[in-house]
């Protein structure tokens, strides 16, 4: 049995057609959406009850097997009110609108970065490519979100493609998923704007994945019990019955659209897997068509089906082609 350490967030403006009002509507989606599971975690949440229960758990659902010092360290230096709340900075009025930007092939060519810029706040993952794919992808950044091994493979393996750097800017705000032992690591580094002492990224600067003017506020690390949650409530994959179940957890495309759903009040979806994934490239910025490749670490499949329902059900809407 797992045990969610549940505590309230703060709530999104007042909107009529919210995600909740529809989820609370929607006879499927309202058993499995809870929003007041932590999304974020900071400082109040170094708790001797946290420390009892996420020790139990390994990562990336809690911190067994992980330095407690990395853990202690890092929640208490997320002490700032921006480090507890998605939207930090002034919020529109009326409904928060959220674009969330994957890097699915569908979006070649489909000229839907005017729209995307529209929205409020725009989310971007691992390999997010703008230069030279503005008219399909848009150019505004609110959150990056990663694991420090998906964004450092990310600049390894799309270099070629034009990712040569994390976004960076005033406006952008990090979102760090705790995969590894490393993600606190650097995420503690970052706030103190010192290099990582020690660990696989020792020597490494932050202010070159985070800009030198990145201040404590500008990062967020999602909690264990939210990761836990959109597994069980949402993306149970049959791959945990399998050799690979230590392998798995969402994808950070994944894990960005439903930490989008559980905090803004309307989510627009583009650049993530649809049924027919197969007429697109892997990505929107290969040259030559590459097909989608699975692997044992996540459930595309079970995702695919999953945006679709909630696209189908009105809760979000999917860019489709």
């Amino acid at each position: 049995m797992y045990y969610f350490l549940f505590q309230v967030q703060e709530l999104p403006s007042a909107c009529p057609r919210s995600i909740r009002a529809r989820v609370q509507n929607d006879t499927y989606f309202n058993k499995l959406f809870n929003f007041d599971i932590p999304v974020l975690m900071w400082d109040r949440h170094l708790t001797e009850e946290n420390k009892k229960i996420l020790s139990q758990r390994l990562l990336p659902y809690g911190w067994k097997d992980v330095p407690i010092e990395d853990v202690t360290t890092t929640l208490k230096l997320l002490n700032d009110s921006a480090n507890r709340r998605l939207f930090d900075w002034q919020t529109p009025k009326g409904c928060i609108r959220c674009a969330v930007v994957g890097n699915g092939g569908i979006l070649n060519g489909s000229r839907k970065g005017k729209e995307i810029d529209e929205h409020d706040y725009v989310f971007r993952l691992n390999g997010a490519v703008i230069k030279g794919f503005e008219e399909d992808v848009g150019t505004k950044t609110s959150f990056y979100g990663f694991t420090v091994n998906t964004m450092k493979n990310s600049l390894i393996a799309y270099n070629e493609y034009g990712f040569t750097q994390t976004p960076k800017g005033e406006g952008v705000r990090y979102i760090f998923i705790p995969s590894n032992s490393r993600d606190y690591v650097m995420l503690s580094s970052g706030i103190s704007g010192v290099t990582v002492p020690s660990g696989f990224d020792k020597g490494d600067m932050p202010s070159i994945y985070y800009g030198p003017e990145a201040t404590p506020k500008k990062f967020k690390l999602l909690h264990p019990d939210f990761l836990l949650y959109t597994r069980e409530r949402f993306l149970k994959s049959d791959i945990l019955n399998t050799e690979y179940a230590n392998l798995y957890m969402p994808s950070t495309g994944g894990l960005m659209l439903l930490t989008a759903l559980h905090t803004c009040d309307t989510v627009d979806a583009y650049g993530f897997i649809t049924f027919n994934y197969n007429q697109y490239s892997d990505h929107y910025y290969e040259k030559e068509k590459r097909p989608l490749e699975f692997y044992a670490n996540h459930d595309m499949i079970m995702e695919m089906r999953l945006w679709k329902k909630l696209h189908d059900s009105g809760i979000m809407s999917l860019y489709q082609r």
